[in-house]
């Protein structure tokens, strides 16, 4: 069953209350879900959220509605290729709350963030996926995969060193 007649997608506007809420409601939803980490967003998070993004001009969101609800949504940030010497894109959280997965939301918002980067003259999209989400199923049919640079010196991992 595809959503794709009722499903809108277009950028948030951190600074409009219906669409600030949508991203902290959403990105929530998301942080509650086992792939998310499996634990609710702060007070603190939830209040700082949408004016640190809005602050950050190399943040932008993309919200999913279906029949004007939000259902979905990727905040991204724009980054540098160093080797090609032109902006990135790199999806930091993309949700699609849990009853409507698998309809064709998660794919839409995949085609509206490469459709924008390629507006924004982005070189690559990137993304970090749990090697157990059943999301990367989508990601691998989009045409994302991990990267080598020589097979010889394997693939890159992604690491973290949490500061606080």
């Amino acid at each position: 069953m595809t959503l794709a007649p009722a499903l809108t997608i277009a950028l948030a506007d951190y600074r409009d209350p219906r669409d600030a809420a949508d991203v902290v409601a959403l990105l929530d939803a998301y942080a509650r879900d086992p792939m998310g980490g499996g634990e609710p967003l702060s007070d603190a998070v939830k209040a700082r959220l949408t004016g640190d993004l809005a602050a950050n001009p190399q943040a932008f969101s993309l919200l999913a509605r279906l029949d004007g609800e939000a259902v979905g949504l990727a905040n991204c940030f724009m980054g540098y290729s160093t080797f090609a010497a032109a902006p990135l894109v790199n999806i930091h959280d993309l949700a699609v709350l849990p009853g409507l997965r698998g309809k064709g939301i998660g794919k839409a918002l995949m085609a509206a963030i490469e459709a924008e980067a390629l507006k924004r003259g982005a070189c690559k999209v990137t993304l970090e996926v749990l090697s157990g989400n059943p999301a990367r199923h989508l990601y691998e049919a989009c045409g994302y995969g991990d990267y080598q640079l020589d097979p010889a010196t394997g693939h890159a991992l992604f690491w973290q060193k949490r500061l606080t």
